[in-house]
């Protein structure tokens, strides 16, 4: 099963959780996440997808600036309910990173490792930015994802009113495929660190 050779080339995301070290799923519960992992939950490719994975990686950096984050030690709040636009599809790549779920969570164990109720949904006026808060001391920080400097294609447009026609030749759909990764590959090996596309903001 072949997958765009950048898939491999994206940062990776190292994460120390200790459920996964408690039952013995993981060394040391160490975790290495890859843009690959995300693809396979969303079930597709996109710069949504790739913009929360690269969202996530800002924030356990800033949280986490000398050592693997704490898979399961980070609450996050969404700006907007989830159901809203994108939101559903951005929390679950979040999640996946860091833990951290909605009331649908695992409830833990004898009160640890408790990850239901750490991702809150809100409508939140006047703000873009996901919260992600370290539940050990408090420090929080805010990331807002700007994808306007990474644009799409001039072509991409017309290659996808093409692609979704029902005659459209397997050439057509590849064509659109190719220019639409293209720009989730910029994104995501050109612009990991751009602060003009995550703009991190701490709030303590």
């Amino acid at each position: 099963m072949g997958h765009p050779a950048f898939f491999d080339e994206a940062p990776r995301i190292l994460v120390r959780d200790p459920l996964a070290d408690l039952l013995g799923a993981a060394d040391g519960g160490l975790l290495e996440y890859r843009y690959l992992d995300a693809v396979r939950l969303a079930g597709h490719s996109c710069p949504t997808v790739a913009g929360a994975w690269l969202t996530a990686r800002a924030a356990l950096r800033a949280l986490y600036p000398d050592e693997p984050a704490e898979r399961g030690g980070i609450a996050v709040q969404m700006p907007a309910p989830a159901d809203e636009g994108v939101t559903g599809v951005i929390a679950q790549v979040i999640t996946l990173v860091t833990g951290a779920a909605a009331e649908n969570g695992f409830h833990g164990i004898g009160g640890r490792f408790v990850r239901q109720g750490l991702l809150d949904f809100a409508d939140i006026a006047g703000t873009a930015a996901i919260r992600f808060t370290r539940r050990d001391n408090g420090k929080s920080v805010a990331v807002e994802l700007d994808l306007s400097s990474v644009p799409p294609a001039p072509q991409a447009r017309a290659l996808m009113s093409a692609a979704m026609q029902p005659d459209a030749t397997a050439a057509q759909r590849a064509a659109f495929g190719q220019a639409w990764q293209d720009r989730v590959r910029r994104l995501l090996l050109e612009h990991a660190d751009d602060p003009a596309v995550l703009r991190v903001t701490a709030l303590d």
